[in-house]
């Protein structure tokens, strides 16, 4: 886990800034939900088997003896809250989006941390494939909208419980004679979860699959149009992707269609530019888990995006970061105990007024003070010594020319206006 600095802080600001943006435009309205939530909503939703729940899950008991946990992903508790609060009638679908720090004890690697931050997009309510193209539209756009390019979606479909018995059936038949060559984790996969061994990262795992049969030969009818008028909409929409048949996310709820937005390959080294943990954005279709989450039964599809990882993305391309955050647009240089606590009711008429100013109230050198108000790139220095307390006057200075001006202290605020709107 790691501290955000007041210098990362800008990052973070402008992502959730052009996310809400874009999220609101099409919809989505904001939810947040609890960092701690109840053990058994994870283990239900991700899968008692899957990673998260095995070996990377933060738990903790309280002195009632309930069981919590850190959240380590945000679908599970958004689903909990639609159930919860009665959002079922709403009109549907039910679009959110939230915001906010996830924790998984992960083996920590590059632009992925114990603690990590994830902005993420559910839409519950409805089984169009429209929904799903939508989705990953908007994944796309956001990308744009940031900045960052040369990355692909990576597309798959893993079917529902109508044919992926099927398949699972197959899988287990081609891993009979390859169990060896498989790493201790999927070994133990093998009984529990095999569809997680081609989600496996380790050498020999990702050579043992190189000629597994494809989910997608074992499709049912209405799966296989499902997805086929997925990427006929990112077709339109001119969304570029990949058919991964390997790809199958590591949790447990996901149905039909999944996707991750992976770097494209770097030519000089055939590989992806970030290794294979380097998805930035990650989802798909669940439409199962509201029902096992004790709701009624209700389609669902979602995202989320790794913050920390786009933050990176942006550092590496040094990206012009527009985070909304106002310039000050005046220094407030004061000198002397009498000025420094004239100075703060000074301080809030600025504030009161609109206008954007810093000062640096501890420092007594005027020379200091300037220098700092000549970094900020402030358009005029207001000089409040003790002679000016005394006198209810302040010194106005031209930054760029060195020009000074005396001005009653009752003006100042509406002659900072004034000069402001005519520069």
């Amino acid at each position: 886990m790691h501290d955000t600095l007041p210098e990362d802080q800008r990052y973070f600001r402008h992502i959730l800034k052009k996310g809400e943006s874009l999220l609101e435009y099409y919809g989505f309205e904001r939810i947040d939900t609890p960092l701690l939530e109840s053990m058994d909503l994870f283990l239900r939703s991700v899968g008692e088997t899957s990673d998260i729940a095995e070996k990377e899950i933060y738990t903790l008991k309280t002195k009632g003896g309930d069981v919590l946990a850190l959240r380590p992903e945000g679908t599970a508790g958004v689903v909990r809250a639609y159930i919860e609060n009665g959002m079922n009638v709403r009109p549907h679908p039910v679009k959110l989006f939230y915001w906010g720090p996830m924790f998984r004890h992960d083996q920590p690697q590059h632009g992925r941390y114990r603690q990590f931050y994830q902005l993420g997009v559910e839409t519950i309510g409805d089984s169009s494939e429209a929904v799903d193209a939508e989705l990953i539209f908007l994944g796309y756009k956001l990308l744009d909208m940031l900045g960052l390019d040369g990355y692909s979606v990576h597309i798959n479909s893993l079917g529902d419980s109508s044919c992926r018995p099927a398949y699972l059936k197959a899988l287990k038949e081609y891993y009979k004679n390859r169990t060896k060559k498989l790493c201790s984790n999927c070994k133990n996969r093998l009984k529990t979860n095999i569809l997680r061994l081609l989600d496996c990262k380790e050498a020999e795992c990702i050579e043992a699959a190189k000629e597994t049969p494809q989910i997608v030969d074992f499709l049912d009818d209405d799966c296989r149009a499902h997805f086929k008028h997925v990427l006929e909409f990112l077709d339109e929409v001119k969304v570029p992707y990949i058919l991964n048949p390997r790809l199958v996310r590591g949790l447990d709820y996901y149905t039909r269609t999944v996707f991750e937005f992976m770097p494209d390959e770097d030519p000089s080294t055939g590989s992806g530019q970030g290794g294979a943990q380097s998805s930035v954005i990650a989802g798909g279709r669940y439409d199962r888990l509201v029902e096992i989450l004790g709701g009624s039964k209700t389609p669902a599809a979602g995202w989320a995006l790794g913050v920390d990882r786009i933050v990176l993305a942006l550092k590496e391309k040094n990206a012009n970061i527009h985070d909304g955050v106002s310039r000050p647009k005046i220094f407030l240089v004061q000198l002397g105990e009498a000025a420094k606590r004239k100075s703060i009711n000074l301080y809030e008429s600025f504030r009161k007024a609109g206008i954007d100013a810093k000062s640096s109230i501890g420092r007594d050198s005027i020379k200091s003070q300037l220098r700092i108000a000549n970094r900020l790139g402030v358009r005029f220095a207001l000089i409040f010594g003790q002679k000016e307390a005394l006198e209810g006057t302040i010194i106005l200075r031209e930054m760029e020319t060195g020009i000074q001006e005396t001005i009653p202290l009752e003006k100042i605020v509406e002659e900072v206006k004034k000069r402001l709107r005519s520069s």
